[in-house]
């Protein structure tokens, strides 16, 4: 989707836009100097170390090295997709978002927009049939059984499928292309070959996915309906069930409650992910608005980063016994990787037979939310799930706990409380930290052994990988230096020549600098944010906002001499290489030929 929205719109939006009035909405800013700052809303701190600078329309954290455009940061506060933040952004300027005029844009859009469309006003029926539908009272008395209002029905959208094997087919498919849609979107289900040829060809290809069920409408952050969850009234299994993987609907990636839970709290503090829809419901219906529930799959690294980017804390609620703690623990190692300094994670087990619908329907909110806050933190659940294992009183059962814990903790990010976990490892064992340090610690070098020769210095230009483009090196080589000088002035490359020939050149940055000048060239008069919202729609996009923070020592004056000299000193030490190769190369070759045995036959003199 994001291809169809013209470029030209999106640069004229950030014109319009200032971006200290878009942080500032979300986040409190005060000035200082020439810049605004605040407390960073993507990680922890008490003290600022967040900036937004009105003059590059830029905005930067110190802290967690979070950064970008208007654009950026609302894809980041919002948990909004490219397209979606474009939107966001439009919406609040009150200005509406174009489309690109091709046939084919105009198509996929228009399928897009039809299945949720489709999807709200199935939503609606279902809602419809809640309040009017002639079987309605049982729908109604298993709600209120569950302690449930209209209140909180209506915030959540709940609907009655009645019985029925055509209700929505009826309803929708007027024709076989909305039947094929309705089908798409998980709303119906195709009958089998064989069950079709009995009918005679009389009947439907087709039957409703959801009857007499419950209805709990699944919404993406935006408040778009994109499928449905279904609770059985009667005795049909499965007992809840989802819409399946649908083109809007990616059950790996959403949950249930969060467009609610973000209606309700601007900046929560922790979100707690618990494993059904009721329990989502009943919690808020207590007044605890910050809990979410997968779709039927386990806790996805996916789901995790999306709560993430909101607060610093994760609670995982699970039952208390063994499969509860089994699923506890896969959550956990899904969690490792995304625990940067600032990040927590906590696991609450519940009593026997206890979810959190009846638990906090029989303790109390207050009670409930004191128990989240004193949950079993990640290290300690983490040390007594391995320590159980083991017998910690021997060698050996220490051992194998070294054994078990360094996968795991080499899965963290590099940072205090790696290192900090790694010390509680190394206290647990009797070993020295520096000993269990992962071998693959990042950015660690190992040390060379005391006797070990000394190593060959590396090529100068090492082979480019094929991997997605990561962090961006803290070292400022020339690459990055060029690219940060062009950035704040795309329209050098008119003046100065960027041959082909960079393109040879096998060094580690060059991939990103190649890049920059693609965009640039097209663009060469874009503003810094122009061209960085079209760099945001790259691969590389993230790795802008590290350059672009860095002090600027070079004056608006001097920007296009220095790019040169970085080119020109580029194609200087590439050529010499190349010169350097051919010659070595030669000498190989004449060597190879002096060393060559005669030819079988030929005179020899002894």
């Amino acid at each position: 989707m994001s291809g169809l929205i013209p470029q030209r719109f999106i640069d004229d939006l950030l014109s319009r836009v200032d971006i200290v009035d878009v942080v500032d909405s979300r986040v409190k800013l005060r000035k200082t100097g020439k810049n605004y700052a605040g407390l960073c809303p993507f990680h922890q701190e008490k003290s600022p170390s967040f900036t937004v600078n009105p003059e590059k329309q830029f905005y930067y954290c110190f802290g967690c090295g979070a950064g970008g455009n208007a654009i950026g940061f609302v894809m980041n506060f919002d948990s909004l997709d490219f397209v979606g933040s474009i939107e966001a952004l439009a919406k609040d300027a009150g200005i509406e978002v174009p489309r690109e005029d091709s046939p084919q844009a105009r198509q996929q859009s228009s399928r897009f927009e039809a299945m949720l469309a489709l999807l709200k006003q199935t939503s609606e029926f279902y809602q419809l049939q809640l309040r009017q539908h002639p079987q309605k009272e049982r729908a109604v008395a298993y709600l209120k059984g569950r302690g449930l209002s209209g209140a909180i029905a209506r915030d959540f959208g709940l609907g009655y499928a009645p019985p029925g094997w055509d209700n929505v087919l009826k309803q929708f498919g007027n024709d076989e292309k909305t039947q094929r849609m309705l089908f798409e979107a998980g709303l119906l289900v195709e009958r089998s070959p064989e069950k079709l040829a009995e009918s005679d060809g009389k009947r439907s290809p087709y039957y409703d996915r959801f009857r007499d069920r419950i209805m709990y409408p699944i919404r993406d952050t935006r408040g778009r309906v994109i499928g449905f969850g279904g609770r059985v009234l009667g005795d049909d299994k499965p007992k809840y069930l989802n819409s399946p993987e649908t083109p809007v609907f990616h059950k790996g990636e959403e949950l249930y409650g969060l467009y609610e839970a973000k209606q309700k709290l601007k900046k929560p503090e922790r979100f707690v992910i618990v494993e059904g829809y009721m329990d989502v419901i009943a919690l808020a219906q207590s007044g605890i608005h910050y809990c979410v529930a997968t779709l039927g799959t386990a806790t996805s690294s996916a789901h995790l980063r999306t709560l993430f980017k909101q607060v610093p804390e994760v609670v995982f609620c699970f039952d208390g016994d063994n499969a509860g703690r089994e699923a506890a623990w896969r959550a956990l190692q899904q969690a490792l990787p995304l625990l940067e300094d600032g990040r927590s994670a906590r696991f609450l087990f519940l009593p026997e037979g206890e979810d959190p619908d009846t638990q906090v329907r029989r303790i109390g909110a207050a009670a409930f939310e004191a128990a989240l806050a004193s949950a079993t933190r990640l290290p300690e659940f983490f040390f007594d799930t391995l320590l159980a294992k083991v017998d910690r009183n021997s060698m050996e059962g220490r051992a194998q706990l070294g054994k078990n814990a360094l996968p795991l903790l080499d899965k963290l990010p590099k940072g205090i409380f790696r290192q900090l976990m790694l010390e509680e490892l190394a206290k647990i064992t009797g070993v020295a930290a520096s000993t269990l340090a992962p071998a693959s610690s990042p950015g660690q070098a190992k040390s060379p052994a005391p006797d070990a020769p000394p190593q060959a210095r590396p090529s100068p230009y090492p082979m480019r990988g094929k991997s997605a483009p990561g962090r961006i090196k803290v070292e400022n080589s020339p690459c990055l230096r060029a690219v940060s000088l062009l950035i704040r002035k795309p329209a050098i490359l008119t003046s100065v020549a960027a041959p082909d020939e960079l393109g040879e050149i096998r060094s580690p940055d060059m991939d990103l600098l190649l890049k920059v000048i693609e965009i640039a060239r097209a663009w060469p008069d874009s503003t810094p944010p122009e061209l960085m919202s079209r760099i945001y729609a790259t691969a590389y996009g993230a790795q802008m906002t590290q350059l672009l923070s860095r002090e600027q020592i070079t004056p608006e004056t001097g920007i296009e001499e220095e790019f040169r000299d970085i080119i020109h000193t580029l194609l200087d030490q590439y050529r010499q290489h190349q010169q350097r190769a051919s010659l070595l190369n030669k000498l190989r070759q004449s060597h190879a030929a002096r060393q060559s045995p005669p030819d079988a036959g030929q005179a020899t003199d002894i």
